[in-house]
């Protein structure tokens, strides 16, 4: 579990997304046990992280990740079983501050 929590993050910083931040949802939900957030600078970098991402973890892992909103790329949501992942454009993820939801108080940025 670690291992992805770290390959996601990973490939994520590679691929130059940018504000990764890591939240611990173990105890907190139902629905996994990490959840990272991160953005791209445009519609078209954030498809394109989604995109890089998924392929990353099928051919790693042979998860195969379940996506919302990749077309538009204002906001993919990547579903990896353990891990959910949110890529945001900056101004949607600012709109929405998800991270304010689930983020403990002090935590930070990856």
């Amino acid at each position: 579990m670690a291992e992805l929590l770290d390959h996601i993050v990973t490939t994520l910083s590679d691929d130059k997304a940018e504000d990764i931040v890591k939240i611990d949802l173990r105890g907190r939900s139902e629905m996994a046990d990490h959840m990272v957030i991160a953005s791209g600078r445009s519609t078209r970098q954030v498809s394109a992280l989604a995109q890089q991402l998924t392929d990353a973890l099928k051919q790693d892992y042979g998860i195969i990740c379940k996506t919302e909103g990749k077309d538009q790329g204002d906001w993919v949501l990547i579903d990896s079983g353990d891990v959910i992942v949110h890529i945001f454009r900056p101004e949607v993820r600012d709109f929405y501050q998800v991270e304010k939801m689930w983020q403990p108080a002090g935590a930070k940025t990856v």
